[in-house]
């Protein structure tokens, strides 16, 4: 008779069980030594929009969130230090690969002495100032800056719309594409008014319902996932 040592099949399995285990250690090991995923979504004179982790927070100089302090930023770059690391970070650079999320494009608008929203923008790839108007159904604009967009009026579909004068005369055409910070529309519809109204062409809702908005402590964040 042979008499089988269950312990001689156990300890493989013992064995098995220790190296997943190692295994599963060394891949939290590793996450962790990556320390925070660090995105800067939005920059200003003096404050940022940084996500640690997947979580956004304005931060102003001076500011910790999650072991990221903030020591000064512009428009052009943010002076951060993660870890007690010290670094220089530009718009949508990331630090740290711990965490994934999703592309977050950002804008960020301070707002004017007027109370408006205006930034510039690259309309059918050249640049504008456009202002913020949640209020216009569809971006809007006079026919100088439809000539200087390359709009062909000719060809255009004519309308009527209604203004605080009265009616007016306008066209319904598509603009090739709208681009606030890098967050391109394409095929955008809009509106061009007979005259010199408006001044500043309206960043309507044509263009806005592609993204989100944010406003907070006179600035207003527009961002879109990719």
């Amino acid at each position: 008779m042979v008499v089988m040592n269950s312990s001689l099949h156990s300890a493989p399995k013992r064995n098995g069980l220790r190296v997943l285990a190692l295994v599963a250690a060394c891949l939290l090991a590793s996450l962790a030594a990556a320390g925070p995923r660090v995105v800067v979504q939005g920059l200003l004179p003096g404050a940022a929009i940084i996500s640690v982790d997947g979580e956004r927070k304005l931060m102003r100089a001076g500011d910790e969130f999650r072991g990221v302090r903030l020591h000064a930023a512009t428009p052009e770059v943010a002076d951060v230090e993660v870890e007690g690391e010290r670094m220089q970070l530009r718009l949508s650079q990331v630090v740290g690969t711990a965490y994934a999320e999703p592309e977050l494009q950002s804008v960020v608008i301070r707002r004017d002495n007027a109370l408006q929203y205006q930034t510039r923008a690259a309309i059918n790839g050249r640049d504008v100032m456009v202002l913020v108007d949640t209020g216009a159904n569809l971006v809007a604009m006079n026919e100088a800056d439809a000539r200087h967009l390359g709009v062909d009026l000719a060809n255009a579909e004519p309308t009527q719309v209604e203004t605080a004068s009265g009616m007016a005369r306008a066209w319904r055409v598509s603009l090739r594409s709208v681009d606030v910070g890098g967050i391109v529309v394409h095929n955008v519809e809009a509106g061009v008014m007979e005259g010199r109204f408006p001044v500043t062409i309206l960043l309507g809702m044509t263009y806005l319902r592609h993204v989100k908005m944010e406003e907070k402590q006179g600035v207003m964040t527009l961002f879109r996932t990719q």
